[in-house]
């Protein structure tokens, strides 16, 4: 009996290799779904290092005319391998498979120098064309690409241009496989030439979908769906699969039948409780979605329960949100990391400029890059409206790991964790000096207007998220005969509550005298009645008052 791999893929994205080496789980069932009927153009979304790249790469070792023979060997025993239909077109196509995973450039010149030699490497590998009827013209064209010496335009037009080649070489249409399509866009808007970007990819992209009469069909992955305004311009044969509609719930991802599987063959059942609680959550047309990377990585480490997703690169969209966010927002995050759920009208087609100025596109790109999960939804007039929530441990670590990682700066005396531990001792002097050393750094980081109460609530707020799931959190709640400002609930008998209350103040000396009425008004309105109602023995008040990067803070304390 043939012995089963029982070693772990973990970075692995080439189908063949994965096959011969390792454990594999079988995905090829997809294959009959894509390449049947196919649509023109097929898009597929989701979060990263969740099987986007191992699928193409599967995609490819099927259609592939080139090598046919012997790529249908490792197809044996597995689920396509039962579809006769789809089997006739095993090898049957010529492929061009590109990713753009690693066209990530720090400017706009270096950005048109590595595209030129991203596209001479991909030319290098196809120069058995030029041993075919090929024109002088067209091989003046295709050496230039190889040469590093194309212009702008002729890298434009390089993908077209291929595919046109692969045609009249093979006699036959050719698919594209286009891996991670997005990721030269996405740096882009991080390094600030977007719009030279969308202007280059968007005659890139569309030379080789938009009515190619040399193109059989294509499939496209990558981690948002940008705007079709901005780079899709008038492709009309665009199939979209992404969280918000999925067509092809099993394609990424492990099923929770995968997981159970995989569990089996290594005689982990044991541990199925301690991976749906870590990596389960998602949930895609009535299917649970483990993520891939982190089941993995969880079997391969000995089933010791982390966050292996922080470690994978790509987190800038959530640190640009907690950069960025609004204190309404930063409101709304903090419930989430406590169980609730945020209403979104989800909005699909990322226009980035839009991303931290529009709360609904900021939730609609954190459900589609993986942080927030659907936990139900409906169809209205406006558009899908959905409930939105953290879908696993692993996300909540990883929430609470990029807040932490916002404010532990290593120049600063008091670190981030040693001022929580203060505020919850009721250590006033170590209080009111980490804030201090906290503000006269953040304050000149962000962009945030100086003197606002609601800024410093937030900068407040934001820190105290680090607290969860240990402490609820809350902000501006009605209790007693008003609205505090912040409020931390244990989650453990007999430990402290908190209860602060801000105040800015005009000029540096009436920074004690505001910092006293914060106090008093904690007391005049009684918020601390929903720590009595809970049976908190012991809370500590807050007045805490600011001016510009100066803080006094009083503490008075309850029992």
């Amino acid at each position: 009996m043939h012995e089963m791999n029982t070693a772990m893929p973990i970075g692995i994205d080439d189908f063949a290799e994965a096959r011969r080496k390792y454990y594999l789980v079988d995905k090829t069932a997809v294959i009959s779904q894509l390449v049947q009927h196919p649509a023109q153009v097929t898009l597929f979304t989701r979060p990263r290092r969740f099987g986007k790249t191992m699928l193409m790469s599967m995609l490819r070792y099927f259609l592939d005319i080139e090598g046919a023979e012997e790529h249908r060997r490792l197809f044996d025993g597995l689920a396509v391998s039962r579809d006769a239909a789809t089997m006739q077109l095993q090898g049957s196509r010529p492929v061009l498979f590109l990713t753009l995973k690693g066209w990530k450039y720090p400017s706009w010149e270096r950005m048109q120098s590595g595209v030129q030699r991203q596209l001479s490497k991909i030319f290098r590998q196809y120069s058995y064309l030029m041993d075919g009827d090929m024109t002088p013209w067209d091989k003046e064209d295709f050496l230039t690409l190889v040469r590093c010496q194309a212009d702008i335009d002729l890298c434009q037009d390089a993908l077209a241009f291929l595919l046109r080649l692969l045609e009249e070489h093979y006699g036959k249409k050719p698919v594209l496989l286009l891996d991670e399509y997005d990721v030269p866009i996405q740096t882009a808007w991080t390094h600030h030439y977007y719009d030279e970007a969308i202007s280059f990819f968007r005659e890139f992209l569309s030379g080789a979908l938009k009515s190619n009469d040399n193109l059989d069909f294509a499939v496209l992955t990558g981690v948002l769906r940008i705007a079709k305004e901005s780079i899709f311009s008038d492709l009309n044969n665009l199939k979209v699969d992404s969280l918000v509609h999925v067509q092809y719930p099993e394609a990424f991802g492990f099923t929770s039948d995968e997981v159970a599987q995989m569990a089996a063959d290594l005689g982990k059942t044991d541990k199925l409780a301690e991976l749906r609680d870590w990596y389960d959550g998602y949930r895609l047309k009535g299917q649970e979605i483990y993520n891939p990377w982190s089941v993995l990585n969880y079997f391969d480490r000995d089933c010791q329960p982390e966050p292996y997703w922080v470690n994978t690169s790509g987190n800038a969209i959530l640190q640009g949100m907690l950069q960025h966010a609004s204190e309404e927002t930063l409101q709304a995050m903090q419930g989430v990391l406590q169980g609730h759920s945020i209403t979104a009208l989800l909005r699909e087609g990322v226009i980035y400029s839009e991303i931290y100025a529009n709360r609904n596109a900021l939730y609609t790109m954190l459900l589609t890059t993986g942080y927030l999960t659907c936990a139900q939804s409906e169809r209205t007039d406006l558009g899908t409206r959905a409930q939105l929530g953290i879908p696993n441990r692993e996300i909540l670590a990883l929430f609470r790991w990029e807040v932490l990682e916002r404010y532990q700066l290593d120049n600063l005396p008091t670190d981030v964790q040693e001022l929580l531990q203060a505020l919850l001792q009721g250590d006033v002097a170590t209080v009111q000096r980490g804030l201090g050393e906290y503000l006269a750094v953040l304050t000149s980081m962000f962009d945030v207007a100086m003197g606002k109460e609601s800024f410093y609530h937030g900068f407040v707020l934001g820190l105290t998220a680090i607290l969860v799931p240990q402490y609820e959190v809350q902000s501006n709640r009605e209790s007693g005969y008003g609205r505090y400002d912040i409020a931390v609930f244990p989650k453990q008998a007999g430990k402290p509550g908190l209860v602060l209350e801000f105040k800015t103040a005009e000029t540096e000396d009436e920074l004690p005298t505001k910092a006293q009425e914060a106090l008093q008004q904690i007391v005049a309105r009684d918020y601390t009645a929903t720590f009595r109602a809970r049976d908190v023995q012991m809370v500590y008040h807050y007045g805490i008052a600011f001016c510009g990067k100066k803080v006094q803070v009083a503490i008075a304390r309850e029992e």
